[in-house]
């Protein structure tokens, strides 16, 4: 069967009776099977998926035009995503044999326009970490090269695209949880503006943070994806009360594009080389086409990585103080007072980022150093978030890379999270100010593993970021 690159495309084969939903879910399970080395998926739905399929398969042959829009669209789901009946762990201990009570409301918003879920998979604890090593399932495998990380949190869902298991996946985006792994996959990943699509059904991690992200092999089914899931929602009050727009109409960008890029980002210290000299080639090849690239200051740069892990830790805190053993998941059975319940099931459940995480949350938080940390942090989000949108008066887009770093090892900066905290450098910009951003593959390295561009717009202004794309073509081209 022919590797799919857009739903575009299975659509087609399905119209001209070349193929049906059963038999791409057959062919996606098979290689879900082939690739299981790579530990993308930590739950496979072989028997609805296929259930479903055939369901599918009948409503089409009944009436083509009866259809949804994500008909033919197979998806992976990111373990941090309730779907009623089925286990939602966080890959954590913590909820060790949970089973979601609801559906969130973009699986409900896919199931209603005919989209068939796959399969659970991998990701950090709760979305914590950068690697998806930190996973009670082990950690997920990059299929360029199955030594190296995929990039997290979301790496499962970068992976079951990259290794054409699903078509899509459903991921979350915190700090560049979805942007970061699809730079390490070659895939694209999509951020939406905080509040364009709704929360409900997601485990948080840091609510003002927090954003369901799409992992596609194209920037024409990232569209489709968001007008499907995007839209206002009663169950969450920090969702956009937004009409949702038409994202997949081919509204041509009538015009060159005024881009910015930061020399402090393409000159700092911690760029590899490779990813310096392919991202000039970028910028370069975006001045050829006659758009106007610009380098601007942004002086607030270095400052991003701590305030955001002030914040978010503090976040991390008070949502994950939930797990306590009492009410769900995972409970220890030796404890003999509810101060050791409390203590032993926390203790055992979450892993050693988690516990870092909520350590560090309730120190800035505590009494004392809460105005040095937490109220400083805030203040800071602010500058950045001001600074920011002033860049789009005059800019269309901002441009850097995605990841500072290339993907590493599987296990070699285990034991320094400060470096891979700062590996974040070029992702939380989008996540603190909350504007969308997507990282589209923009070729190999040198060492031949994937590398990924990412562009940034202005807040709900997505149409943008998928109008210069459907008429200037990726990076590649």
């Amino acid at each position: 069967m022919t590797k799919y690159k857009s739903l575009q495309e299975v659509r087609a084969e399905i119209d001209a009776g070349i193929t049906n939903c059963k038999a791409i879910v057959e062919y996606y399970l098979s290689r879900i099977k082939a690739t299981n080395e790579l530990n993308a998926y930590v739950e496979v739905f072989k028997k609805e998926a296929i259930e479903r399929a055939e369901l599918l398969d009948k409503k089409y042959r009944k009436n083509p035009d009866s259809v949804g829009k994500l008909f033919g669209m197979v998806i992976s789901i990111k373990d941090v995503i309730c779907y009623k009946g089925h286990q939602v762990t966080g890959a954590s201990k913590i909820l060790e044999g949970f089973q979601a009570v609801y559906s969130a409301t973009v699986i409900e918003r896919i199931l209603n326009e005919d989209g068939i879920i796959i399969g659970r998979v991998n990701c950090d604890q709760f979305g914590m970490g950068s690697t998806n090593e930190n996973s009670i399932y082990g950690p997920a495998k990059n299929a360029a090269d199955p030594t190296k990380i995929p990039g997290g949190s979301s790496g499962g869902s970068a992976v079951s695209v990259q290794a054409d298991t699903c078509l899509a996946s459903l991921g979350s985006d915190t700090g560049g949880s979805v942007r970061q792994p699809a730079s390490f996959c070659g895939v694209v990943g999509f951020k939406p503006t905080y509040g364009r699509i709704s929360r409900y059904g997601l485990l948080a991690y840091a609510s003002s943070f927090d954003q369901i992200g799409t992992l596609t092999h194209s920037v024409e089914d990232a569209a489709l994806l968001l007008e499907c899931i995007a839209g206002k929602d009663e169950f969450d009050c920090t969702v956009s009360q937004r009409n949702a727009e038409n994202f997949t109409l081919n509204i041509p960008f009538k015009r060159k594009a005024k881009i910015a890029y930061f020399p402090a980002a393409f000159g700092h210290e911690m760029l590899d080389d490779s990813i310096r000299s392919k991202g000039k080639e970028v910028l370069e090849k975006l001045n050829s086409k006659g758009h106007s690239v610009e380098p601007l200051d942004f002086g607030l740069l270095d400052y991003i990585v701590p305030a955001y892990y002030v914040l978010t830790t503090a976040e991390a805190a008070s949502n994950l103080s939930r797990y306590d053993g009492v009410r769900f998941g995972f409970r220890n059975q030796t404890a003999q007072n509810l101060n050791e319940l409390y203590n032993k099931s926390r203790t055992e459940g979450f892993n050693e980022e988690a516990k870092r995480r909520i350590m560090l949350g309730n120190f800035v938080l505590s009494s004392g150093y809460y105005d040095e940390y937490y109220a400083k942090a805030q203040e800071v989000r602010r500058l950045i978030y001001e600074k920011t949108l002033q860049i789009f008066k005059d800019y269309d887009f901002i441009i850097m890379p995605a990841s500072p770093v290339p993907p590493w090892n599987i296990g070699e900066k285990k034991d320094n999270p400060v470096e891979v905290y700062l590996a974040d450098i070029f992702t939380v910009q989008a996540n603190m100010t909350g504007i969308p951003a997507i990282c589209v593959p923009a070729g190999n390295l040198q060492n031949g593993m994937p590398f990924g561009m990412q562009l940034m717009a202005n807040k709900f202004e997505e149409n943008k970021i998928f109008s210069f794309f459907r008429t200037f073509g990726n990076f590649l081209e």
